[in-house]
């Protein structure tokens, strides 16, 4: 079975950066700026062990591929 890895960097990505841009946006409108705080602590805790699992899936694969080449 073939893994969609580009979905899953687009999610990690998107869990990293695109929350806190969000919250950003907010924050600047609300004037509220403890949203950035908690954003920042969300989206690191969300997006960089997305961003881990999604390298090593990847380096499963190649490894595969590697393997299936040989």
């Amino acid at each position: 079975m073939k893994e969609n890895l580009t979905l899953a960097w687009i999610a990690s990505w998107f869990a990293l950066v695109g929350q806190l841009a969000f919250f950003i946006v907010v924050a600047s409108l609300t004037g509220e700026w403890r949203y950035i705080m908690w954003s920042f602590i969300v989206s690191m805790s969300a997006g960089v062990p997305c961003m881990i699992l999604t390298r090593q899936a990847q380096k499963r694969g190649n490894q595969k591929a590697d393997l299936l080449e040989d």
